[in-house]
C-alpha cells in the first residue's frame, strides 16, 4: 500500500513538468490542421516528399520527409518547408517536424495513409 502512494505521489510531481512539454510539443496534427503556440499558428498543406525506408525493408538510406507549411504570426503568414529532424528558427525558436506517422511498408495494398506530423518547438536560448 505504501508503494502505492509513494507511486502515486511521485506521478502527481511530474504532472506539471508534463503538462509543461505538451505546451512545447504540440499533438500530432493531419494536414490542414493548425496547432498553435503561443501567438504562431502552424498548419501542415501539403506532403512534398515521403522517402523513409520502409519497416519491413533494409535500407541504406533512411530517407525523409518533407511537408509545405502555413505559418501565421498575427497578421504575418509565410509558407515554409519543414524537412524532418531539420530545426526552423522562428523568433529565435526553433520548430522541428520531429515525427511522422504512420510508417512506411513494402508490399501489399497501397493505401493513401493519414499522416500524422508531430512538432517540437524549443525554447528560446537565454
Amino acid at each position: 500500500m505504501i508503494k502505492m502512494l509513494s507511486l502515486a505521489a511521485a506521478l502527481m510531481l511530474t504532472a506539471p513538468v508534463l503538462a509543461h512539454d505538451a505546451a512545447t510539443q504540440p499533438a500530432p496534427v493531419g494536414l490542414g490542421q493548425t496547432f498553435r503556440v503561443n501567438q504562431l499558428r502552424f498548419t501542415p498543406i501539403e506532403l512534398i516528399e515521403d522517402s523513409r525506408c520502409p519497416m519491413n525493408a533494409r535500407c541504406i538510406w533512411a530517407g525523409t520527409v518533407r511537408v509545405k507549411a502555413r505559418i501565421r504570426d498575427g497578421s504575418k503568414m509565410l509558407v515554409q518547408e519543414l524537412e524532418l529532424g531539420k530545426p526552423f528558427l522562428i523568433r529565435g525558436r526553433s520548430l522541428t517536424l520531429s515525427d511522422v506517422t504512420p510508417p512506411r511498408v513494402a508490399g501489399g495494398p497501397q493505401r493513401k495513409p493519414r499522416y500524422r506530423f508531430a512538432f517540437t518547438f524549443d525554447q528560446p536560448l537565454r
